[in-house]
């Protein structure tokens, strides 16, 4: 099953309802204006219908309805890609509206749009209205009842499609602005070229910079460096002949203070220290002199990029990734310039379209004979004797991301008559066996859990009744199946019967549903047959009913 359970609160003229579900075939019935359709109206709103303010009872400030379902595969994976969470294997929705018409609504406790709502219930419900036939007249339904039911996967067709429209863009576009974009390519190959020949690297400009001022300060550096020497080991009183003397009184003491020499120690070695610092200052100054013609070399590479950065408006160490920019830029535009090329790519595209395409047809081919003749079969059960189903299909003028042909469902209603447009079925009772036709056919291999009719068996009755019944039985033996009808024969069918009855609870006209036991289901379905007034022929009508 998957329904679970369903509360309604202030919903319409129900006051308060809460009513658990069974699986197998349900049946609701009740007298004209009881609201025989209100717990379907309350499921469409709870799973993101419109929040409409005339939903609300009157006289009160909110509506509303919540139920809860079980989890199956397809609507736990949805969960996940939603971050949300399972509740013991079940899922609970809540949705509210206000006076104001402000609907809020909930999945597991977490507020949740309209939108997600709707996802949600596309993988739970599966309903059909007595007006199902109109939905049978638009192009994308009768496509998708034909893929589904042949488990047709449109993936690479849509793929295929939408490469082969990027495709033609990308050429139009080129064909479009080739003029702007020869004239950008002019432009970046003379910036380009300005700067290859100057040639920046990464890092360049930091290290001349360094450079450079290394070398315009080298007589202070080097003298800085002597100075430093020269304090440290080389003046008649320098820093590492006090350390040493330092280090010598400590000593000379240590046998009388133990701790003295550690700290002798310690002077010895920032003796050693000083002595190596001096060194390599010394170094530093034989080694270093001045260069005035590297000096010069670095003056004028510096002032190419100088020169650049003035002229580009940026600074100098912007220069390497403008040069980046610039070359992929010309790289992209050289890529859409080359019309040859972009056509040649429209023709691949087209012609893995038209290949995927044509495996689709071959699966609609073979796949419209047999809902043909199984929507056929369905059809001469529900009375329709000699009535004939087909699936015609159009080529389009040119393949759409749902393949190369429209799909049209055509229908005759006896024998004699050629096959028409769903639509132009005369008899509206005529429409209303196709549509259940259809929707049993299709149905059966669908994915939602639960499915309802409402009042789809209008315009039938008798021993096409007892058929329409017997087919939602059928259905209800691997799926949960919820049906409004005034057709006792119908009712009989069914595995479990939920009454809706109206009545007058003081501040208005209220409704409830009551599930019934086999005594009350007798009467009900003896007040189906015969009226309000229920007599023993009719009562015996009803046990008849129920026992075949």
């Amino acid at each position: 099953m998957s329904l679970r359970h369903i509360t309604l609160k202030d919903f319409v003229i129900v006051r308060q309802l809460e009513l658990d579900l069974n699986d197998g075939f349900t049946v609701l019935t009740g007298e004209t204006g009881a609201g025989k359709s209100i717990l379907i109206d309350a499921l469409q709103f709870a799973l993101g219908g419109k929040a409409d303010t005339g939903l609300i009872r009157s006289g009160q400030s909110k509506t509303e309805v919540t139920a809860e379902f079980d989890v199956t595969p397809g609507v736990a994976a949805w969960l996940t890609g939603q971050d949300l969470e399972a509740n013991d294997g079940a899922v609970l929705v809540r949705r509210t509206v206000d006076l104001q018409a402000r609907g809020r609504g909930w999945i597991n406790g977490t507020a949740a749009t309209a939108g997600q709502l709707r996802e949600l219930g596309g993988l739970l419900l599966d309903i059909h209205g007595q007006h199902a036939w109109q939905a049978l007249m638009r192009p994308d339904t009768t496509r998708a009842l034909l893929d589904g039911y042949g488990q047709i996967d449109l993936t690479s067709v849509n793929t295929s499609w939408r490469e082969w429209k990027t495709a033609q863009e990308a050429l139009a576009a080129a064909n479009t602005h080739a003029a702007q974009h020869e004239a950008r390519r002019e432009k970046l190959s003379w910036h380009i070229s300005e700067l290859e020949k100057l040639a920046p690297g990464a890092r360049e400009w930091e290290d001349l910079s360094a450079e450079h001022a290394r070398l315009s300060h080298v007589h202070e550096l080097t003298e800085s460096a002597s100075v430093a020497a020269e304090t440290l080991s080389d003046a008649d009183v320098n820093a590492a002949a006090l350390i040493t003397r330092a280090s010598q009184n400590l000593a000379g003491k240590s046998h009388l203070e133990p701790q003295f020499a550690q700290l002798a120690e310690a002077l010895n070695q920032a003796c050693d220290l000083v002595a190596d610092t001096a060194r390599e200052l010394h170094a530093y100054t034989r080694r270093t002199e001045a260069d005035p013609a590297r000096l010069a070399e670095l003056d004028q590479r510096m002032a190419n990029w100088l020169a650049l950065a003035k002229r580009h408006h940026c600074s100098p160490s912007d220069l390497p990734g403008m040069l980046s920019t610039w070359q992929s830029e010309l790289a992209e535009l050289t890529a859409q310039a080359d019309l040859a090329l972009l056509a040649g790519r429209v023709t691949a595209c087209r012609q893995q379209l038209d290949q995927n395409c044509k495996k689709i047809s071959a699966l609609r081919q073979i796949n419209k004979e047999k809902l043909a003749t199984e929507v056929t079969q369905f059809m001469r059960q529900l009375g329709m004797v000699g009535g004939r189903f087909e699936v015609q299909l159009t080529p389009l003028a040119e393949p759409q991301r749902h393949g190369a042909e429209s799909v049209e469902f055509l229908v005759a209603g006896h024998a004699g008559v050629e096959p028409r447009l769903v639509g132009k079925v005369a008899s509206g009772g005529e429409l209303s066996r196709i549509s259940l036709a259809i929707a049993v056919t299709t149905s059966q291999l669908g994915g939602c859990p639960t499915l309802i009719f409402d009042e789809v068996d209008a315009g039938v009755g008798g021993a096409v009744a007892h058929t329409v019944g017997q087919l939602m039985a059928q259905l209800g033996q691997s799926r949960q199946v919820l049906a409004v009808t005034h057709l006792p024969q119908v009712a009989a069918c069914s595995h479990h019967h939920l009454c809706v009855s109206k009545f007058d609870s003081g501040d208005g006209v209220a409704s409830e549903v009551t599930p019934l036991t086999p005594e009350t289901r007798v009467q009900e379905l003896a007040r189906m047959l015969g009226g309000p007034t229920i007599t023993p022929t009719t009562l015996a009508h009803a046990r008849e009913l129920l026992s075949a």
